[in-house]
């Protein structure tokens, strides 16, 4: 199976399914005398983990990072850096009823077709358990950036209800389960989800991530655009089906004259006076603030009955039990700010190694 690595100079491959023993990853392309420790990762596979309130799967994992090699005396090697993260909590039973049954909305009849085999427990590789490798991948691309960049994601939608904007507070972003800026959104959702929850059903959302502090010139013009590249490392998220850049879709709906960031000098320096951009053009960074969204879709394991066929061609009911996130977005939000993290940090070592003075 093809696929499962990321990157140019900063590269990640994860490895690992749903219900196996560990899942991780190994990072190529790290810069040496970086000081890294179990530590500095872990705070970030702990915003992801399951289990932390009653609006995501009660699967209970600790996430436990482990660093198998590349790190010596607290700084990176310059070596490949080897991450391990062992599954504790599998329950591989919850998925004997369905094993030769194809699960509408999911991974399970593609992979059937195409390998002639599948991983039915958890999904396998198709599992959102895969992404906490990018987590962990994220937080070393982190410190590859530096405190200079700053990477925040929030969850500005669920389902139709949306957050006002006008009440945006980045404060709040980490005081409830929904990575949620209006705090008069928060008590709607928690009702909103509970009754979507109880109801045997899921829901998808809308999330946003800004980058600030990114310098002008990252990317490149054509086919290695900052954009595309940041698009595909959204799209490769599970469940994820839409990914926008500044005003995105709403731009079709704009004259040319609205939608163009105008500019002017201030103290010496070109500035912009809008970013209906996203902080990109031409693929390059603008200096602005990168700004990306993207929609998940509900989660496809539901307990409420849909019709499906099974593998001897029969058609069915399936009814999917188990530990399931009711609005996968919600833990989505980290993991979109790691692969924006890794982005930039490949793009920066790009762009080092295509200065002159490098």
């Amino acid at each position: 199976m093809s696929g499962n690595g990321f990157g140019h100079l900063f590269k990640f491959t994860t490895f690992g399914e749903s219900h196996g023993p560990a899942i991780g990853c190994i990072i190529d392309g790290c810069p040496p005398n970086i000081p890294i420790t179990e530590i500095d990762i872990q705070k970030w596979l702990d915003k992801r983990k399951p289990g932390q309130s009653r609006f995501t799967t009660q699967r209970r994992e600790a996430d436990k990072i482990k660093i198998l090699s590349g790190i010596f005396d607290g700084k990176t090697t310059g070596t490949p850096i080897g991450l391990l993260i062992e599954n504790t909590d599998q329950r591989s039973k919850d998925y004997t009823e369905i094993k030769d049954i194809y699960r509408p909305g999911h991974a399970d009849y593609t992979y059937q077709q195409k390998y002639g085999i599948r991983d039915y427990r958890g999904s396998g590789r198709a599992s959102a358990r895969e992404t906490a490798n990018r987590v962990a991948a994220g937080a070393v691309a982190r410190k590859i950036l530096g405190k200079s960049i700053n990477i925040t994601g929030s969850m500005i939608q669920i389902g139709d209800k949306q957050i006002n904007r006008e009440k945006w507070d980045s404060d709040e972003i980490s005081n409830n389960d929904f990575w949620c800026p209006d705090k008069s959104a928060v008590p709607i959702w928690e009702r909103y989800l509970d009754n979507i929850r109880k109801s045997g059903s899921s829901i998808g959302a809308i999330i946003e991530i800004s980058a600030t502090g990114v310098p002008v010139g990252l990317g490149s013009p054509v086919y290695d655009k900052i954009d595309a590249d940041i698009a595909k490392a959204i799209m490769s998220i599970n469940a994820v089906k839409a990914v926008e850049f500044g005003v995105g879709f709403a731009a079709a709906e704009l004259r040319g004259e609205e939608n163009a960031d105008e500019m002017r000098i201030k103290d010496g320096q070109p500035i912009f006076t809008s970013n209906k951009s996203g902080g990109i053009l031409g693929g390059i960074t603008t200096g602005q603030d990168i700004i990306v969204r993207f929609a998940v879709k509900p989660t496809s394991s539901i307990l409420t009955p849909r019709k499906t066929v099974n593998t001897l061609g029969q058609e069915v009911e399936v009814s999917t039990k188990g530990r399931h996130d009711p609005c996968v977005g919600i833990r989505a939000v980290p993991i979109g700010e790691a692969m924006v993290a890794c982005v930039l940090a490949d793009h920066m070592l790009i762009n080092k190694a295509l200065s002159p003075n490098s």
